[in-house]
C-alpha cells in the first residue's frame, strides 16, 4: 500500500522538474522561420508536444521562478552522486575534447545527437556510500559526422576518447533541435511544393510545417536520413493545428536539407475554415463570464514535505529517491527507497525507472498518414521537448525547481 502514495507523490514531482538542455551547435534558423518559431506571436509552437522549438528565451513571468534561497548556480555545480546527470563544466569538456578528436577534426560537419553520463556498473553504484569517492565521470556520446553515425566515450578523467560503433546496421540517433527546425523551413526553397501551396489557395507566409516522424519506406528511401514533412495553414488563428493542409506531404533528406518528393493527394479535401478554432483566453467570446471564476490557492503554511538534498536526492515521509533529467528520458528515477515503519530497514524498491517509449501509431492507410508512428522518446527526446514552467501557474508555492 506504501507504494501507491509515493508514485502520486513522484507524478506530481516530476511535473514540477524542470530539465536541463545542453545546447551543442549553433543554429540561425531565417528570419521568417525566426518569426514562425517565436513563442509570443506563435504560442502553439511552445505548447504541442511535436513543435516545442523555441528561437528565444521565453519571457519571465512576474511572479519570481525561485526564491533566493532557492537559486542556483549551475556553472560551478560537481556531482556527488555517481549517478547525478553530467555538469555544465563536464559538457563543456567533452565538447573540448571532441572538437580535437580525428573524427570531427576531419569532418566537413558533425552534430552531437546525445551526450549523457554513462552510468556506473549498478553493483558498483549498490556498494557506494555518501561521502566515498566518486567512479570516474565518463561521457556516452551519439554523433554524426559526414553523415556517419558513431557510438563512442569521453572519459573526463583521461580524456580518452573510445569509437564503440560505426554506422549501425538500423536506425538513427534522435533529432536535434537544429534537425527539427530546419525541416520547418526546408520545403520553403523548393519551387514544386511553392506552387503546390499556391494552387491549394494558401499564402506562402501563412504556411506553418513541421516534421512529423522518421522512417523507412521501401528500397527509394535506404541509406538516407529522412523525414516527411507536413504543413498547416495559421491565416487566422493561433491554432494551425486545425487548418491542416490535408494530404500534401513532403519528403526531405534531414542532412541536406534536399526535398526528395512532394506528394499532393488531397486537392479535393477543403482546408478547415478558422472560425472558432482560436483557443487563447483572449480571443473568447465569453471572457467576461470566465473572469467571475474564483482563483484557488493550493497552500502548505509549514513547507513542503519533502526535501532535496545534493540537488538530486529526494526524501519524502519513508520514501528516498535519486532524481536526474534525460534528453530523451525526460526524467530518470532511480535508487528509489521505503523505509519500514516498523523494523525501520531502507529497503530498496527500484533501482532504475522511466518512461521509455511512448509509441503513437495512427494507424490509417492512407498516402498522407500511414507512416504517422510517432516514437516520442526515440525521435523527439521527452527531455529535449520540457518546458519551463510557471510557478503558481502550473506548480503550487512550494515547488522546488531543479533549474
Amino acid at each position: 500500500m506504501e507504494s501507491k502514495p509515493f508514485f502520486r507523490f513522484l507524478f506530481f514531482f516530476v511535473a514540477i522538474a524542470f530539465l536541463f538542455a545542453w545546447t551543442h551547435l549553433h543554429y540561425a534558423p531565417s528570419p521568417g522561420v525566426t518569426t514562425l518559431l517565436d513563442c509570443a506571436s506563435n504560442s502553439p509552437w511552445c505548447t504541442s508536444s511535436k513543435n516545442r522549438l523555441q528561437s528565444k528565451q521565453p519571457t519571465l513571468t512576474k511572479t519570481p521562478r525561485a526564491s533566493t534561497s532557492q537559486s542556483r548556480h549551475h556553472e560551478s555545480a560537481v556531482p556527488r552522486h555517481p549517478l547525478d546527470p553530467l555538469t555544465i563544466q563536464e559538457f563543456n569538456k567533452v565538447r573540448k575534447i571532441l572538437s580535437s578528436h580525428a573524427l570531427f577534426k576531419s569532418s566537413n560537419n558533425y552534430a552531437l545527437h546525445s551526450v549523457v553520463l554513462e552510468e556506473p556498473n549498478k553493483e558498483l553504484v549498490l556498494k557506494w556510500k555518501k561521502g566515498q569517492p566518486l567512479f570516474p565521470r565518463i561521457a556516452s556520446v551519439i554523433a554524426r559526422a559526414n553523415g556517419v553515425s558513431h557510438v563512442l566515450t569521453v572519459n573526463l578523467e583521461t580524456d580518452e576518447v573510445t569509437v564503440l560503433n560505426t554506422a549501425p546496421p538500423t536506425g538513427y540517433p534522435t533529432m536535434t533541435i537544429e534537425d527539427m527546425t530546419s525541416a520547418t523551413s526546408a520545403p520553403l526553397s523548393n519551387a514544386k511544393f511553392n506552387r503546390t501551396i499556391i494552387e491549394r489557395g494558401v499564402n506562402l507566409k501563412d504556411v506553418a510545417c513541421l516534421p512529423i516522424s522518421l522512417g523507412w519506406f521501401g528500397k527509394k528511401e535506404e541509406n538516407r536520413r529522412l523525414i516527411k514533412v507536413q504543413c498547416y495553414s495559421m491565416e487566422d488563428t493561433a491554432n494551425f493545428y486545425m487548418r491542416p493542409i490535408e494530404g500534401l506531404t513532403v519528403l526531405l533528406d534531414i542532412d541536406t536539407k534536399e526535398v526528395v518528393e512532394v506528394s499532393d493527394t488531397g486537392r479535393s479535401i477543403p482546408i478547415p475554415k478558422a472560425t472558432n478554432t482560436d483557443y487563447r483566453f483572449s480571443e473568447q467570446k465569453l471572457q467576461q463570464d470566465l473572469n467571475s471564476i474564483k482563483p484557488i490557492s493550493i497552500e502548505q503554511p509549514k513547507g513542503p514535505s519533502f526535501v532535496i538534498e545534493d540537488e538530486h536526492l529526494v526524501k519524502w515521509a519513508n520514501w528516498e529517491f535519486h532524481l536526474k533529467p534525460d534528453t530523451r528520458a525526460g526524467v530518470v528515477v532511480s535508487r528509489a527507497k521505503v523505509r519500514d515503519l516498523e523494523s525501520g530497514v531502507l529497503r530498496d524498491v527500484m533501482y532504475k525507472g522511466f518512461t521509455s517509449e511512448l509509441f503513437v501509431p495512427y494507424m490509417d492507410p492512407t498516402d498522407a498518414w500511414y507512416f504517422k508512428t510517432y516514437m516520442d522518446a526515440g525521435e523527439y527526446g521527452f527531455g529535449l521537448q520540457a518546458m519551463p514552467l510557471d510557478p503558481l501557474n502550473d506548480c503550487p508555492r512550494n515547488a522546488y525547481y531543479m533549474d
